[in-house]
């Protein structure tokens, strides 16, 4: 959501020629974030202004980008507030843009909050648990989508090995104790299908404790769907030393069990989950931290945060 590559003003009002959107008025770009460029868009059309995210997708390639978009727009169709890809006249959504494919999505209302209560972190279980209830028709309807988690155990396994060698002896222990763990990890019996995979709360809208909308649908993938909820968990429910909170845990826990009770195996595996859930996200951080992309607005995330879930989480699954 950073800036990577730039656009111009004159470049995307030629590249806007082909939607039914209006005149562009403003193009601002947004720094949060560390993974596609994104700016936002207010085109003004018969008097009325109207504002847009625009993407440009860093990573991904056109033809790995239309699972992203039918799954957004089935999901929006099935009550999952979440962004609308917005189609051009002739029905496409994926148009490239300076070398990159872009895609232009409605902008919701509401902003991300750095302190979520009780009833929020319900309201993010309510919506995810709904989220993979709706995925299930999504994947029914598109059988042709074959979607695998970008930073699944092969990315996580590569990444590790391209920042070990950058770690104090410590953390290369404690890396190469978790990924044995990984390794071991028996997940035959863990139900499956779409999940988020980063629903943090700078992914999550709000507007007091109404959710506006879930947004960056661009890790979106198949995989464990009780993984997605510790990837919320592990952010959501969590103090400022990265020890779970257990009020803010059992509310986003017992609202997401309400609408889709886990299984025996999900409640057998949910600590491990915690701790590979740890795991992916200090990866990310250590590599943008030690292989930085240039970009205008560009900020990395502290890794050290998760090595300090990692540890906690770690700790847990040991005592269960």
């Amino acid at each position: 959501m950073s800036v990577f590559t730039s656009v111009s003003i004159p470049q995307l009002q030629t590249w806007l020629q082909d939607y039914a959107i209006g005149e562009l008025v403003e193009l601002k770009g947004i720094s949060s974030g560390i993974t596609n460029t994104n700016y936002f868009v207010t085109t003004q059309h018969n008097g009325t202004q109207n504002k847009f995210v625009l993407t440009l997708f860093e990573h991904n390639t056109l033809e790995e980008l239309p699972y992203f978009i039918d799954l957004m727009s089935h999901l929006a169709a099935h009550g999952i507030p979440c962004p609308k890809p917005i189609a051009d006249k002739s029905g496409n959504s994926l148009h490239m843009l300076n070398g990159k494919p872009a895609a232009l999505i409605s902008c919701l209302n509401g902003g991300d909050i750095e302190a979520p209560n009780v009833q929020q972190c319900a309201a993010v279980g309510t919506v995810l648990a709904k989220m993979h209830i709706a995925g299930q028709s999504f994947e029914a309807e598109f059988p042709q989508h074959d979607s695998h988690n970008q930073r699944g155990m092969d990315w996580r396994v590569k990444t590790a090995t391209q920042v070990l060698p950058h770690l104090p002896a410590a953390d290369q222990q404690l890396l190469n104790e978790t990924l044995a763990f990984q390794a071991e990890l028996d997940t035959a019996e863990l139900p499956m299908g779409v999940i988020h995979a980063d629903l943090f709360r700078d992914n999550v809208l709000f507007d007091g404790n109404e959710i506006g909308g879930l947004i960056d649908f661009y890790y979106a993938c198949h995989d464990l769907l009780a993984y997605d909820l510790a990837i919320a968990v592990n952010d959501w429910c969590v103090n400022a030393d990265g020890s779970l909170d257990t009020p803010r845990l059992e509310a986003m826990f017992n609202a997401y069990q309400a609408v889709r009770p886990f299984t025996s195996a999900e409640h057998a595996a949910w600590p491990a989950l915690l701790r590979i859930a740890a795991l992916r996200f200090w990866l990310s951080r250590l590599y943008d931290q030690i292989y930085p992309q240039a970009g205008e607005l560009t900020h990395a995330k502290d890794p050290n945060h998760f090595q300090r879930i990692l540890k906690l989480r770690t700790s847990l699954a040991k005592s269960k």
